[in-house]
């Protein structure tokens, strides 16, 4: 049988329901769950042996072409690629596991109308945006750097002394530091269009075009104007702004960038994630649910 309780204007009845005792974990801790669970379901753990498939095979495809790389190291003492140009190796493999892993993190709640029971509290809009953002940046950094490790490692033991490893260490930082630039920006990106569309399939043709469609838009007025138009060209392109970003950190790349020019795509990249990031969460603030 019911109790009542009057409260003064209303009446609450205490229909034997157990009540909750237990600690209120809050904002932090849904966030921190939502990040563990969208980097888990990168790479398919956590989920069937069929969503395995496909991260793991890019990850086999970076792991091989690493333990290339690192037996030629070992065989002749060369690099045939560099620390910081792995990524650029890598990027065609990031631009494919992106347009897969984007939409799967963000488009499904969309398609399947779960994004009320994401918002409601404690989470807020901003936290689920920039959780999702934080998993898909971590997932291509992971995707890259683990091969990239294995490179640095037997690059290490290859080496006759102390400054030798040294040496090879601060190259594999700075192959860390680039990693995480084309993370940073190409993650970003890909989440922001995958937000947009609630079908995955077009989410992924969006993201495949946005990324190899900028590429040439970019790269002809470079090889062709002079000036300004030719040297800032590169902007335009997810992969120009890091290989741009690349010359204005350890002042080498392959833009062929004039040293006047660099400092440009350093602002610009802090501008272009900036926005893709204020755009991303002003897509959650007004989505409708």
């Amino acid at each position: 049988m019911s109790e009542a309780v009057d409260t003064g204007g209303s009446r609450i009845h205490d229909i034997g329901y157990r009540r909750y005792e237990g600690t209120n974990l809050g904002r932090l801790y849904v966030a921190r769950s939502l990040y563990t669970h969208g980097l888990r379901s990168a790479f398919g753990l956590g989920r069937s042996a069929k969503a395995k498939i496909f991260p793991w095979i890019m990850v086999g495809l970076l792991g091989a072409f690493a333990v290339v790389v690192a037996a030629v190291r070992a065989q002749t003492g060369e690099m045939i690629v560099g620390y910081q140009e792995f990524q650029q190796v890598a990027r065609v493999i990031v631009i494919i596991f992106l347009a897969v892993v984007a939409p799967e993190l963000v488009s499904r709640d969309l398609r399947n109308k779960t994004l009320p029971l994401y918002f409601s509290r404690p989470l807020r809009r901003t936290d689920y945006a920039l959780a999702k953002l934080a998993a898909v940046i971590s997932a291509v950094f992971l995707l890259v750097a683990g091969p990239l490790t294995i490179v640095g490692a037997a690059a290490a033991f290859s080496v006759a002394d102390v400054s030798g490893v040294w040496a090879e260490v601060r190259g594999l930082l700075g192959g860390y530091t680039m990693i995480a630039v084309l993370a940073v920006i190409h993650g970003s990106i890909a989440l922001l269009i995958a937000s947009l569309a609630s079908k995955r399939a077009f989410a992924a043709g969006a993201i495949a075009a946005v990324f190899l469609v900028l590429v040439p838009i970019a790269q002809i007025p470079h090889e062709l104007a002079h000036g300004a138009i030719g040297q800032l060209s590169l902007m335009i392109s997810p992969d120009g702004m890091v290989d741009g970003l690349q010359e204005f950190l350890f002042g080498k790349g392959d833009a062929n960038l004039e040293p006047g020019y660099r400092i440009y795509y350093g602002v610009g990249a802090v501008a272009l994630v900036a926005a893709v990031v204020t755009a991303l969460i002003t897509r959650y603030r007004k989505v409708s649910l």
